[in-house]
C-alpha cells in the first residue's frame, strides 16, 4: 500500500508519550508509537516529527504560574528535547534512521536546526525529529509544527491527539459533542475550537497547509491517515 503524501509533519503531544502515567515517558507507549511510525516509514513517505513536552513541563502550566514566563518556556523547550531523544531511541530500535534537530543549540545531543540539512535528511529517508519548539519563548509546539512544516515544504500537518477529531465541545465531558469531518480555518478561529493555537492556525491558513487531527491511541491510525483514508478531522486544504 502506498502513501497519499510524499512528505508529512506529524505533531505528537508529550502527554501522549506518558500514556496513563501522566508524567514521564511510558516505555510500552513510546515503543508502540515507534512501531507504527516504522510501518509508515516503510511506505516510503518522508516524515518529520514535532513532539511536545507537557509530560515533563509546560511553560503555561499551573506549576509555572510563579515563574518568569521566558524561563518557564525555556524549561518547556528542554522537556521536548528529552522526548525527542526518547523517540529517537525507540525508532532506531525499530531500524529507522533518525536525526534530532534542536532549535536551541546543544551539539552533544542534537544537531542544530538548519533548514537545508533537515530537507537533505528527509530526502535520504531519515526521520527528522524537531525539538525545542521554535527556540523562542511565547511560541507553542503547535506553532513550531506549523513553522517547520512550511520550512520543509510538507504536504500536510498531522496532529495526533487523545480524541477522534475536532468536536464542537470536549467529547470526554459531553457525550453529545459533534465531530467535524471537514472544517475551514476561519470556522476553527470563530468557534474558538482548541485544535491548535491561533498563531499556528493562522500560519496554516496563510499558506493553505491542511491540518489532519486524529486519535493516536487507536492502533493503526497513523498509517490510515497517511494512506489517505477518512480518519479524524481535516482543517482547510
Amino acid at each position: 500500500m502506498s502513501s497519499a503524501y510524499q512528505r508529512i509533519l506529524l505533531k505528537i503531544s508529550g502527554e501522549a508519550l506518558a500514556a496513563d502515567k501522566g508524567f514521564g515517558v511510558d516505555s510500552a507507549k513510546i515503543h508502540g508509537v515507534a512501531a507504527e511510525l516504522a510501518e509508515v516509514h516503510a511506505l516510503g513517505v518522508q516524515m518529520a516529527l514535532v513532539v511536545g513536552g507537557g509530560n515533563f513541563f509546560r511553560g503555561v502550566s499551573a506549576h509555572a504560574k510563579d515563574m518568569d514566563r521566558v524561563s518557564a518556556d525555556h524549561m518547556g523547550m528542554l522537556a521536548t528535547v528529552i522526548n525527542a531523544l526518547a523517540l529517537q531511541d525507540a525508532l532506531e530500535k525499530q531500524g529507522v534512521m533518525t536525526r534530532v534537530m534542536s532549535a536551541i543549540e546543544m551539539n552533544q545531543v542534537a544537531e542544530p536546526f538548519i533548514r537545508r540539512r533537515a530537507m537533505r535528511h528527509l530526502e535520504k529517508n531519515r526521520v527528522v525529529i524537531f525539538a525545542a519548539g521554535t527556540g523562542n519563548p511565547y511560541f507553542s509546539t503547535d506553532t513550531a509544527a506549523a513553522l517547520r512544516a512550511m520550512e520543509i515544504k510538507a504536504d500536510v500537518i498531522m496532529k495526533a491527539t487523545g480524541v477522534d477529531g475536532i468536536y464542537d465541545s470536549d467529547p470526554r465531558h459531553n457525550p453529545e459533542a459533534k465531530m467535524f469531518e471537514q472544517i475551514s480555518y476561519m470556522d476553527v478561529v470563530q468557534m474558538g475550537l482548541r485544535v491548535m493555537d491561533l498563531t499556528a492556525i493562522t500560519l496554516c491558513k496563510d499558506n493553505n497547509l491542511p491540518i489532519l487531527i486524529f486519535n493516536l491511541h487507536k492502533k493503526g491510525n497513523i498509517q490510515r491517515v497517511v494512506r489517505g483514508e477518512k480518519v479524524g478531522s481535516r482543517v482547510g486544504g
